[in-house]
């Protein structure tokens, strides 16, 4: 039975599966067409992802929030297989709709960028669009069955793409320590899933995956009730934990981020793009869908403590980039420093550090795409990414060294850049601390906790812009060297195309905000509200 369809979200997601299938069906030597294919798919996404994104209503978003309610926008719902309550429920809200952009972004760039690979053209890209496909998946789904469905889905796709087309010295390595890290830590999260969805039953009487009727189980209490009889911890308390880390793997969370810096380096560029692009925003997207909006009393009582591992995230990945030689694995370590600043913005479960959480998944991915665009041109000219063997590269690829100075830029935080906008509220939420009073245990108070927190995750920015300026002095500045580096070609068009796109977002958000803060925060409103904030 259909509910609503409006056609546009399904369209979305099916969009590159069905190009994807095209592709493969192509000839071995058809690898234009196959280009030509994979271009308008993601093309054609991205033109609907636009127009998702200007045509939501803030206005519908904040009324519904008002009342306690998540607002969905461009629903598509119908029943699928209703025994065991799963249907195809896709929608996007306030935080997901930025998502869905930045997906598109990074997707459409990537095949650009890809545009000049001969090695197995099709499988690649048909790997590539199922890749995109898995990602949209999670961010469009209103069903947590459909939602994990395509978190696993995104796996299959990635692995195969790093594994055969990754950089041969580690791809073997990197892809099987990245598919078994988040193998494990869905299959944690997963459990804790079906614990909801049997308890949110039980309590009411309707056993379904989808969102809405759990939420409402939430509200009624039904994840507030003691596990096990005559046990203190209740659903709540006990599961959070689980679901939230178990999805925070992909996030890169610290200590279970290891896997990222690696996969990363492996990963071609057009992956590694999407990968710390986007991917880790996926886990991310559902620790808080899965974790925090459902489980709000087991997120006040654990997220105090996470907020302490967000913080190593921020300081110890900032630390370890500033180390690097390789100029991979400095934004692969960077990727996991940012990616603490969302876990901060969440863990301070009030409008301002979330909203500013949300700001930074779309600024960092964003950026991180641009970063990786860059290190992948200068790699496929000088063969080589180590730092102290480069030097000079402003005088060969000028854009490149510009994008890579405006993305650094971005990383260090500057105002009237998107890095800004996203950082400071983050950090100005972790000042505030949640509008509530937690069991501290051994902390004195709430504000001491989280203002020191704050004043701890701002060396992470000062690092930063120590390490951006290493890089930026010894790759693009110095001395070029014309006898290693004879032959260095100009970028292509297509590569020039997908750069000023990426730093167009990054200069846009930065300058008008209001593009995207009001979004956000009507989606993070029901979800604070549910915090007691």
């Amino acid at each position: 039975m259909v509910i609503t369809f409006s056609g546009v979200l399904t369209g979305i997601l099916l969009t590159p599966i069905v190009a994807a299938v095209i592709i493969l069906l192509l000839k071995d030597e058809s690898k234009e067409q196959a280009r030509i294919v994979a271009a308008l798919a993601i093309g054609f996404t991205l033109l609907l992802a636009l127009g998702v994104f200007f045509g939501y209503n803030v206005d519908e978003a904040n009324a519904a929030a008002d009342a306690g309610d998540t607002y969905f926008a461009y629903e598509d719902h119908v029943k699928w297989i209703e025994s065991i309550g799963v249907s195809w429920h896709l929608g996007v809200d306030g935080i997901s709709a930025p998502m869905v952009l930045l997906t598109s972004l990074a997707g459409f760039c990537g095949v650009l960028i890809s545009w000049g690979m001969e090695d197995r053209t099709r499988e690649f890209l048909a790997f590539f669009l199922l890749l995109v496909a898995g990602v949209y998946g999670v961010f469009l789904a209103v069903d947590l069955f459909v939602l994990f469905f395509f978190y696993e889905l995104s796996i299959f796709p990635m692995y195969f793409l790093i594994v055969i087309w990754g950089w041969a010295k580690t791809r073997e390595y990197a892809a099987m320590k990245l598919t078994l890290y988040i193998l494990i830590g869905s299959v944690v999260a997963l459990i804790g899933l079906l614990v909801l969805y049997f308890k949110a039953g039980q309590a009411t009487g309707v056993y379904s995956f989808d969102f809405v009727d759990l939420h409402a189980a939430a509200q009624a209490g039904a994840f507030d009730t003691p596990f096990f009889s005559g046990s203190d911890a209740t659903t709540a308390r006990l599961w959070f934990p689980a679901i939230f880390l178990g999805f925070g793997v992909l996030a890169g969370i610290w200590p279970f981020h290891n896997w990222s810096p690696d996969g990363h380096v492996a990963a071609p560029t057009a992956v590694s793009m999407i990968h710390a692009g986007v991917l880790m925003k996926m886990g991310a997207f559902s620790a808080l869908r899965v974790g925090v909006q459902l489980l709000p009393e087991g997120a006040k009582a654990h997220l105090p403590w996470i907020v302490f591992l967000a913080l190593i995230n921020v300081v110890y990945g900032a630390l370890i980039a500033f180390r690097q030689r390789d100029f991979k694995y400095v934004i692969g370590f960077s990727s996991v420093s940012h990616m603490g600043l969302v876990s901060l913005g969440f863990a301070t479960m009030n409008v301002t550090g979330m909203t500013g959480a949300g700001l930074q998944m779309f600024s960092h991915g964003v950026m991180t795409a641009l970063f990786f665009a860059c290190v992948g041109m200068v790699y496929d000219r000088a063969h080589t990414r180590d730092l102290p063997s480069l030097g000079g590269f402003v005088h060969k690829v000028p854009l490149v060294a510009t994008a890579f100075i405006l993305g650094g830029l971005v990383s260090m935080g500057m105002p009237g850049l998107s890095g800004f906008v996203a950082e400071f509220p983050v950090l100005v939420g972790l000042w505030k601390g949640p509008g509530f009073l937690p069991d501290p245990g051994w902390l004195t108070s709430t504000f001491n906790y989280y203002g020191t927190i704050a004043l701890l995750a701002v060396l992470g920015i000062i690092i930063t812009a120590a390490y951006i300026l290493r890089v930026v002095g010894q790759v693009f500045f110095g001395v070029y060297n014309e006898e290693r580096f004879p032959h260095v070609t100009p970028i292509t068009l297509y590569d020039k195309i997908a750069l000023g796109l990426l730093m167009f977002w990054l200069v846009l958000l930065g300058v008008y905000p209001r593009l995207m803060t009001p979004m956000i925060e009507s989606g993070v409103k029901p979800i604070v509200s549910m915090l007691g904030g």
